[in-house]
């Protein structure tokens, strides 16, 4: 039996090196907007053969006015945690792989010198450095630059992927002739494979251009290559239309063991394929599938006699597949990252041989959320990448399910003031238990505390979920606790790691069963004396903006002050407008014209009359996954026909999320500012 609201204290499972400096620090720092741009983060990790060094791609923010993302590669002797920058005027390194004899780290990145021809002309190309840091070679000195690319096994051959302008319909020479138009359709660019012998130089076309190639695979034994493809480049061609060709290389023939016919009696037709790993042996490939709406699903195909054929991986309990897909030592285990009720965790699957599996089991239980991992050659030790609720960004040796920190790529958060942070239970929606991530202000007793103004935070997607591990973010997780807020982000019906029926029940039912989940939720804090019910705010972004949209119209008395970043108003206007309107149509279970009161249901448009709550409204000016009409259409009804205190704030040329530093501060400091106004009565907030 559930009760009504529970709360379950989440500790973090970590023990920290002496090489990383674990003394502690007195935590006398409030956590401010700039400090999200102080943060770096590990990921891409790849171990050295010997595996006694690891390479990383460490990413973070330019924290300069006009700056944006960036990162750089660093490497790290394993056994005693010395870590060593490796680049510095390469923009974005990344997919790091080392030589078979540890002599080289081959990635890829852009050198922009300021004119000049490939590879110092900002185009994307392969390079290679030692790992001390010298010797830095531009491998490919491809003009225009190369795609995908992957190191041969034996470090004899990359492969890399081009771009093939094509114009193939019966408007060619119309299109030819007017080329600087925008079409429809019928131009873009096909993809074709080269194999560049590292030892002669020779550089062959292995794969002529009939397809758009997104991901490559070479199998150990270098006989098959298994790539990821598409008709055409829009986003919209991965739902339904992507597939896996496996190309083999001795006769040159192609086999399709991912196509269309495969997807017959999935969950959707507009699933898109992610990702694929080959087994130690090359006879087994490993791929996914996600959808919107529904769990993603893992795939192996198995060669044996004759074509592969394919069988589904079974996942436990209530895990959803995060990806990570690989293939543990030189057997047939299979592992993955997986979340678990706000958890991310590696889990293996072992035996996955003859068209079945054995068990599967977590290799890194407890409160732990994952981002990235490597396994050694042997299989026996395996490095990841983690964030914990007192740590983010660093890399950890996993020792028999403990994590042993060996690098402190964050040391200011030593001294910065750590909101408190933890899993807070109700009853939602269909009488199902339901879980959010609660965060409340350092020091805060709520036996004597009272109840405190509360932000319900709404992640996007919404096939995601929030993570139970520190994380400072522009929608609000850390900033506003710092600030005296409790912060709940819901893990509403339709959210991950909590098994797959608890997943699918959103579809046919957006702008319902979750609305509940949130407001139940709320009322949950209000009855546990953690919230004030007269200093309540909801923000989000993407399905968190569209969830924002549709509390302020179906609890219009709930909240004194709303955040809507880049959120659906309606569910025609999407469809027709997005890059990806599979998610639509999964969720509304068809075309507007086959669901038409669907459509309008979920739609926050018609209810706009409702609205009371003073909102601020953020848009990407370029964003092609939420398009500017939804926020111009809710400011318009708010600001010329309702009279509803509200600001539209638009990011020009900004995509789906916001990319400078710039912006981002803007939107943290335009959330403080409202919040301060309109929830806290205080007309001189000044977002600070």
């Amino acid at each position: 039996m559930f009760r009504t609201h529970c709360i379950i204290i989440a500790t973090a499972l970590c023990l920290f090196s002496a090489a990383t400096g674990a003394a502690s620090s007195a935590r006398d720092h409030e956590i401010v907007p700039e400090d999200y741009f102080s943060l770096q983060y590990a990921g891409d990790l790849a171990l050295s053969p010997d595996g006694d060094h690891v390479a990383w791609v460490q990413s973070g923010w330019e924290a300069v006015p006009g700056g944006g993302r960036k990162s750089q590669l660093w490497a790290m002797d394993v056994k005693s945690t010395a870590v060593q920058r490796l680049t510095f005027d390469i923009t974005r390194p990344h997919s790091p792989a080392w030589s078979p004899d540890g002599a080289w780290i081959y990635f890829g990145g852009r050198l922009d010198l300021d004119g000049g021809d490939a590879p110092r002309d900002g185009s994307h190309q392969v390079w290679r450095i030692r790992p001390d840091g010298t010797g830095l070679f531009a491998v490919t000195r491809v003009e225009d630059g190369i795609g995908d690319f992957e190191l041969s096994n034996d470090g004899s051959v990359l492969y890399y992927t081009v771009g093939s302008e094509t114009t193939d319909d019966p408007w060619r020479d119309m299109k030819s002739k007017w080329s600087k138009l925008e079409y429809g359709h019928g131009v873009g660019e096909f993809t074709e494979v080269h194999a560049l012998d590292l030892i002669r130089w020779r550089d062959d076309v292995i794969v002529e251009p009939t397809r758009v190639i997104h991901d490559l695979a070479f199998s150990p034994d270098g006989r098959r290559l298994a790539m990821q493809t598409t008709p055409d480049e829009e986003v919209i061609f991965n739902e339904g239309w992507s597939r896996i060709d496996v190309l083999d290389l001795e006769t040159g023939e192609t086999e399709i063991v991912a196509g269309p016919q495969w997807r017959t009696d999935h969950p959707s037709p507009y699933g898109w394929l992610t990702e694929m790993a080959w087994a130690p042996d090359s006879r087994a490939l490993a791929f996914a599938i996600s959808y919107d709406g529904y769990a993603s699903q893992m795939w192996v195909a198995e060669w044996t006699d004759g074509p592969a054929r394919l069988f589904r991986i079974p996942r436990p309990g209530v895990v959803t597949l995060a990806g990570h897909l690989d293939w543990r030592g030189k057997g047939r285990t299979l592992t993955y990252l997986g979340d678990e009720r706000g958890r991310t965790r590696l889990y293996q699957v072992e035996k996955v041989e003859n068209g079945s599996t054995g068990e599967t089991g977590s290799v890194t239980p407890g409160d732990v959320v994952l981002t990235d991992y490597v396994w050694d050659r042997k299989g026996r030790n395996v490095l990841a990448a983690a964030d914990l609720l007192d740590d983010t960004g660093n890399i950890f040796n996993v020792e028999k399910g403990t994590l042993r920190r060996l690098t402190d790529i964050n040391p200011q958060m030593a001294t910065w003031i750590l909101p408190q942070i933890e899993v807070f239970e109700w009853i939602g929606a269909d009488g199902d238990p339901v879980e959010g991530i609660l965060e409340l202000p350092a020091g805060y007793d709520r036996a004597t505390g009272g109840p405190l103004p509360t932000m319900i935070e709404l992640h996007g997607g919404p096939t995601a979920c929030t993570h139970i591990s520190f994380r400072l973010w522009i929608y609000g997780r850390a900033l506003l606790p710092a600030k005296g807020y409790a912060l709940l982000s819901p893990n509403y019906h339709g959210s991950e790691g909590y098994g797959d029926v608890f997943l699918s029940k959103l579809i046919g039912r957006e702008n319902e069963i979750e609305v509940t989940d949130i407001a139940t939720g709320v009322e949950a804090l209000i009855e546990a004396g953690i919230a004030d019910r007269d200093k309540l705010g909801v923000m989000g972004w993407s399905n968190g903006g569209y969830l924002t949209n549709c509390m302020i119209t179906k609890h219009p008395d709930m909240f004194k002050a709303a955040s809507s970043g880049a959120g659906v108003l309606d569910m025609a206007i999407q469809w027709s407008l997005e890059d990806t309107p599979g998610h639509v149509i999964n969720f509304v279970e068809g075309l507007p014209w086959e669901q038409p009161a669907h459509y309008q249901d979920a739609s926050p448009l018609y209810l706009l009359d409702r609205i009371k709550t003073p909102t601020l409204i953020h848009q990407g000016g370029a964003d092609p996954r939420v398009p500017p009409a939804h926020s111009r259409a809710l400011y318009r009804a708010l600001y010329h026909y309702l009279d509803v205190p509200v600001e539209l704030v638009v990011y020009p040329g900004e995509p789906h999320g916001l990319t400078t530093y710039d912006n981002r501060l803007a939107k943290m400091q335009w959330d403080l500012a409202w919040f301060d106004r309109y929830l806290m009565g205080n007309e001189n907030g000044d977002g600070q």
